[in-house]
């Protein structure tokens, strides 16, 4: 497999294609996830609710609510810990962080947000997390989207880079608080994650 590094920052690789013989097994391992941990719009600590949709598995997730962005062991929703992370994400996401140059990632959570049309992701930077050291491994799937990676500030202008379902980006070194967001997700049908776009974000959040 042929691995594209675009754009020419240090610490950022593009991996075209990585996660296309896993997508079947992504997809149940999804569904598995969200018929105990449902997918639920979060607000932000400022009271917007955000357009996409979340869950997480692993040993922490990402939440946000009015005290704030932060990692949390159980869902605020169900009181229970997150699911356990499935093998293959996490034999997935140490074989991504490795091909580019990342080894030894072991990821303690991923955020597992669901785009429908209309859905975007603002500019912002991954920092809630404790080691920074880690990259972030980013998976897509479903229907296809242009990923905005920016610069070290908020004003750089974003380089915009087209994602299609099983394509995975990983960042981390000198790139990792790197601004980055996605654009308006597009109407569309995949033919077998159907009208939604998925995308699967490892960190390694404590």
């Amino acid at each position: 497999m042929s691995l594209a590094l675009f754009p020419p920052d240090p610490g950022f690789r593009h991996l075209p294609g990585f996660a296309l013989p896993d997508q079947a097994a992504l997809h149940a391992a999804i569904t598995r996830i969200a018929a105990t941990n449902p997918f639920r719009h979060m607000a932000t600590p400022g009271g917007k609710m955000m357009s996409v949709a979340m869950t997480n598995c692993g040993t922490a997730g990402w939440v946000t609510d009015r005290r704030g962005y932060r990692y949390a062991r159980a869902d605020p929703l169900t009181g229970t810990a997150w699911p356990d992370m499935p093998e293959i994400f996490t034999t997935l996401a140490t074989r991504a962080a490795a091909s580019a140059s990342f080894e030894h990632f072991t990821p303690d959570a991923c955020l597992i947000n669901r785009y429908t049309p209309g859905a975007k992701m603002a500019l912002h930077q991954d920092r809630d997390e404790a080691d920074f050291t880690a990259p972030i491994v980013s998976v897509s799937l479903g229907l296809p989207i242009i990923f905005l990676w920016g610069g070290a500030a908020r004003t750089d202008k974003p380089q915009k880079i087209p994602l299609i379902s099983g394509d995975v980006i990983v960042w981390g070194g000198p790139a990792r608080l790197n601004f980055h967001g996605v654009g308006t997700l597009q109407a569309g049908v995949h033919p077998l994650f159907g009208n939604v776009r998925f995308n699967l974000t490892f960190r390694k959040a404590l």
